[in-house]
């Protein structure tokens, strides 16, 4: 297989080089690609209630095999030499460089008596956390992530603050890897404790009120690696107390469900410090609910006691603030859109709950912050768009809204013993702006500060960029079952309706995640330098219009999802923004499974297509890491019903070979890293494997590739540089099988 795979990389790199250098016009090529032929073991074969299945690509799945290794290294080997020969790439790199130099704030906090912000000046590879001791204070440097490692690989990954301000913890993550380990600093002297919590992965963080111990969730010591390259399933999590300033090995478990090896435990001390709530998850909807109760005068030594509130996996709980032994939860009990509700824990019978805020008919209420003792923000979502309210703590009723542009709130900070809030607002054409509100002022008002002025908030700019200049609207288009979904189209103003523009197309659509507005560099490129459309659908399975939407679009009603995006497609193609062989369709994670399941069901409607670490095997993909927890969207193979409409759609089992009655793939760049722990790369391997196999002698003209990146995860903590080649490496791939223009 090495011989083999060796031959075909360097035969294919010879072909490109020469082709590519005797032209700069990529549509005019013509390219027979020889693709690295991966050995197909035919006696991999599995039974799935009566069914068999061959996988003749199993042996991808194990990620330290000199196979894999040598596999990798060829599909790289022929990707690299045809993005390489896109002649403008220079150009896009140098503008995309350019651009993306602004500087990026978050909203300013308080923890005791100072303030923290993060901030990127723009090219950094990671964000910075900063300090000063006013808002009118000199910031100055309390963590910088880029002095950890020369390649800006090693990123900060979740924190919290003790109450009083005093103590930081901080996850440090390496190469885009889940795992993190917590580092303990004094923010007085800037000095690190000398322990470091190790084996930590989707973690809380919650410390108790004396400002002595942590909260945090572990796994246990497993054989072999644990670096983010394995694809060992995770089980066994735990919550664990550590006591400030001694050895990780001291640390107590307090929570643990031996008997449910799947499940997720999170923990946070409550308001009072009196509770300490804790929240299991099994998969990535639905919790359970228990409390313990916390004594300043008892050391925690072992584990607590629980009291269960909730028995069923079948809604959302989320912990707002409490008022004594009355806690205020965010749910979706008997409620799609979400309402807030109290729940006393000494009464806790879902009988003797009472709803503050009940459902709101259309909007999504999204999440909520106890803020100036006895008042919450709420942030809703109506249709897509953010809404920003103020109520009252007590009795619910609204004291006002929040005048908002179109678009999202990607940032905010406020707690209930502070009487200031700040909050981050932005849009396809804003950058980013933070505003400021002082509840001590009359009336509540958000200010923009002048730069002038040395405060952390401010409008942020980016270089020529012109936002009159470009238009974004919002329509509603009818999927194939006549349901009417929202997109926003973005572009420059007064681009002509004549279907000669590319459009670009993203979507995600599961997990209810709702995708609202955002600023993006690598989009504007595309629509500032190639006249292009940026079309982003709100498809089914997303939470932006509460759980009804979400439920729509998982499990047995996948396929809602992959119709919505088609129809994006065919509602921008009839409106003549553009036209099939000019449309690029992009998604990452389940948004890749989206992307590679319209490929194969609808090859015909796009040119190109951007398939970013997807999940592509939907017979397998619960055996591995976390993969577990996706079984509440996609369902699982070990069910029948399930496997058989898995098997319906799933990227790997439903690739085609062109002929006559099937149209060509288009051109399609596949994108995984070697540190993807959330969607293992075996992923992307084998679907890249088959359908290069599938395709081999057929007519297929279009290039089918995979960028495999190395020190790289899921996209979590990436460095800026990675981010920028990567977005650069796309752009370069659109504009070579599209035969795009570049207009300087």
């Amino acid at each position: 297989m090495c011989s083999t795979v060796v031959r075909h990389v360097l035969s294919v790199c010879a072909l490109l080089q020469c082709v590519c250098a005797t032209t700069s016009a990529p549509k005019n090529m013509s390219i027979s690609f020889v693709y690295p032929e991966a050995k197909r073991d035919e006696s991999v074969v599995d039974n799935y209630h009566g069914t068999t299945i061959k996988d003749p690509y199993r042996w991808l799945e194990n990620p330290d095999s000199k196979e894999t290794k040598e596999f990798i290294e060829a599909e790289n080997n022929i990707t690299r030499p045809y993005l390489d020969a896109c002649p403008i790439k220079q150009d896009i790199h140098a503008r995309l460089t350019e651009l993306w130099n602004y500087p990026k704030y978050s909203c300013p906090f308080r923890r005791g008596d100072r303030y923290f912000f993060f901030k990127n000046t723009g090219l950094q590879n990671q964000t910075v956390l900063y300090v000063q001791d006013s808002l009118d204070g000199e910031p100055r440097v309390f963590l910088d992530p880029n002095t950890l490692s020369e390649d800006g690989t090693i990123a900060l990954s979740g924190s919290r603050f003790t109450e009083d301000g005093s103590t930081f913890a901080y996850g440090l993550s390496a190469s885009g890897s889940d795992w993190i380990t917590i580092h303990l600093k004094d923010v007085a002297t800037g000095k690190d404790y000398p322990e470091i919590l190790e084996k930590v992965k989707f973690a809380s963080m919650s410390w108790t009120k004396d400002n002595k111990g942590l909260f945090y969730s572990r796994y246990p010591e497993q054989t072999g690696k644990a670096d983010g390259s394995e694809t060992e399933l995770n089980r066994d999590q735990k919550l664990c107390y550590h006591r400030l300033n001694t050895p990780q090995a001291d640390d107590v478990i307090v929570v643990e469900f031996p008997e449910e090896p799947l499940w997720r435990i999170g923990a946070e001390v409550t308001d009072c410090g009196k509770y300490l709530i804790v929240s299991p998850v099994k998969d990535c909807r639905d919790n359970l609910l228990f409390f313990a109760e916390l004594s300043d005068k008892k050391e925690i030594t072992g584990k607590l006691p629980l009291t269960q509130i909730v028995h069923k996996f079948e809604a959302d709980y989320e912990y707002v603030t409490n008022e004594g032994s009355v806690c205020l939860f965010r749910t979706n009990k008997n409620a799609p859109n979400y309402r807030l509700i109290k729940i006393d824990l000494n009464n806790h019978a879902e009988e003797n709950w009472e709803t503050l805020i009940p459902e709101h008919s259309s909007d999504v209420l999204d999440w909520t912050s106890a803020v100036d003792n006895d008042k919450l923000v709420i942030h809703y979502i109506r249709d897509v768009k953010s809404v920003l309210q103020l109520h009252s703590l007590k009795t619910g009723e609204l004291i006002q809204t929040f005048d908002l542009d179109v678009g999202s709130i990607v940032g905010f900070s406020g707690k209930r013993q502070q009487s200031e809030i700040f909050y981050h607002f932005m849009s396809f054409l804003t950058p980013g702006i933070i505003y400021h509100v002082d509840f001590k002022k009359q009336p509540f008002e958000p200010t923009i500060h002048n730069k002038l002025q040395r405060n952390v908030f401010r409008e942020v700019k980016v270089k020529d960029f012109d936002a009159s200049k470009y238009v974004a609207k919002q329509v509603f288009y009818a999927s194939k079952d006549g349901t009417k979904v929202p997109m926003f189209i973005v572009s420059k103003k007064g681009l002509p309706r004549d279907g000669s523009h590319p459009a670009l197309i993203y979507g995600y659509g599961g997990f209810n995640i709702n995708i609202q507005p955002s600023f993006s560099v690598t989009r504007l490129v595309f629509m500032q330098h190639f006249n292009g459309v940026v079309a982003i659908p709100n498809i089914r399975g997303g939470g932006e219009y509460g759980e009804r939407w979400h439920n729509a679009g998982r499990l047995l009603n996948k396929q809602n999802v992959f119709d919505d995006f088609q129809a994006a497609a065919e509602y921008l193609i009839a409106e003549k923004y553009t036209k099939p062989s000019l449309i690029t369709i992009q998604g990452g994670s389940n948004g890749g499974l989206l992307v590679a399941a319209c490929i194969n069901q609808r090859p015909d409607l796009y040119g190109a297509a951007i398939v970013q670490v997807g999940v592509l095997d939907m017979l397998r993909f619960q055996k591995f890491t976390i993969g577990h927890a996706w079984v509440s969207d996609y369902g699982s193979s070990d069910n029948e019903t399930q496997f058989q409409y898995l098997l319906r759609y799933s990227p790997l089992h439903n690739i085609h070979t062109p002929d006559n009655g099937r149209s060509e793939y288009p051109a399609t760049l596949v994108l995984t890293a070697d540190h993807d722990d959330r969607v293992v790369p075996l992923h992307s391997l084998k679907f890249v494997a088959a359908i290069q196999h599938a395709v081999r002698n057929s007519p297929q003209q279009r290039p089918l590739l995979a960028r495999i990146d190395t020190k790289a995860g899921h996209g979590g903590g990436k460095p800026t540089a990675k981010i920028i080649d990567e977005h650069t490496d796309i752009l370069c791939f659109m504009t070579q099988s599209l035969g795009l223009k570049y207009e300087k």
